[in-house]
């Protein structure tokens, strides 16, 4: 975005390139990241800047909108703000998120893809993800040992005292004590616990690496 052009002035620059330029939008946008029309680009904040981009950005309804670490550098009240301001005017937008910023795609993202060392390591529902992964420790009655030939869908498998901990990526709530029980003799109790997307994406990484090594 060109510097010495003051919000105001670049707004009124782009209209014309776009036929379908929504002005209620550009309006709406306006008032909700509170963007001063008068203020030059260059002397606006990070956050503000971030908030100008969508502003234009938006206004011309794109069937795709690709967004390469929109996050990075921004304080929570600006994440928070640029998220609501995605969510409510997305319309039939299409938005590709690249982010590093994991916490912040979870109230955002349908559909998640990681990529490792240039290869895609799973891409699906944000839905179907969060349920086919949990957090499980197991306690038993004895030192607990990690097994030799635990399931393949075990991953970071863990033996601290008499706990046992790892992440399971296939989880079936009624199927899994009984394969716990199959693999571990003097089951104590089993503690399951729903997976953040930062933890879920550490869990396929490092297991990725491990095969990789």
């Amino acid at each position: 975005m060109p510097g010495r052009m003051t919000v105001a002035q670049y707004l009124k620059y782009l209209r014309p390139f776009y036929p379908n330029w929504d002005r209620s939008l550009e309006q709406t946008l306006l008032g909700q990241f509170r963007l001063p029309l008068e203020r030059r680009i260059r002397d606006l904040s990070h956050g503000m800047r971030m908030k100008m981009c969508l502003a234009c950005a938006l206004p011309f309804r794109p069937k795709l909108l690709v967004l390469d670490e929109p996050f990075s550098g921004l304080d929570p009240l600006v994440r928070d703000e640029l998220t609501e301001g995605l969510v409510e005017q997305i319309g039939a937008t299409t938005i590709l998120v690249s982010s590093h910023e994991l916490s912040d795609l979870e109230g955002l993202a349908t559909h998640v893809g990681y990529i490792d060392q240039g290869r895609v390591l799973f891409q699906e529902s944000m839905d179907d993800l969060t349920a086919r992964l949990r957090e499980v420790r197991v306690t038993l009655t004895r030192e607990a040992v990690v097994p030799a030939k635990g399931p393949s869908t075990w991953l970071q498998v863990c033996a601290e005292g008499n706990v046992l901990s790892f992440v399971e990526t296939r989880f079936v709530e009624d199927e899994l004590p009984a394969r716990i029980a199959a693999v571990l003799p003097g089951v104590r109790n089993i503690d399951i616990q729903p997976i953040n997307l930062r933890s879920i994406f550490t869990a396929i990484a490092r297991d990725a690496q491990r095969e990789g090594g």
